[in-house]
């Protein structure tokens, strides 16, 4: 099979622990995919689903005010109303190159 034109790759080295690595290997074959695809699909699932910016962490209140369970206190408490584990979720992903 020819190769696509969208195939070129730049490669890169990236260490993992024991489980990711187990992790990994289990994903690709459970998907039927190599690990680098794996890996590019997670990229791209984490691109897309990562709030952009600070305001993001709203969006799900969009709306909600039509609701008679709606929060009447959201400008005095809006940080309870927030995902309050949204730092916690991203910081997962957060890691320190070596």
């Amino acid at each position: 099979m020819p190769p696509r034109a969208n195939r070129v790759r730049e490669p890169i080295q990236v260490h993992l622990t024991r489980a990711e690595r187990a992790a990994l290997d289990r994903l690709a074959r459970e998907l039927g995919v190599s690990r680098a695809e794996v890996l590019r699909r997670g990229m791209e699932m984490l691109a897309r689903h990562r709030p952009r910016s600070f305001h993001d962490v709203f969006d799900a209140l969009v709306g909600t005010f039509s609701s008679p369970s709606a929060p009447t206190d959201l400008a005095e408490r809006h940080d309870d109303h927030a995902p309050d584990d949204l730092e916690r979720r991203s910081s997962r992903f957060r890691r320190r190159s070596s």
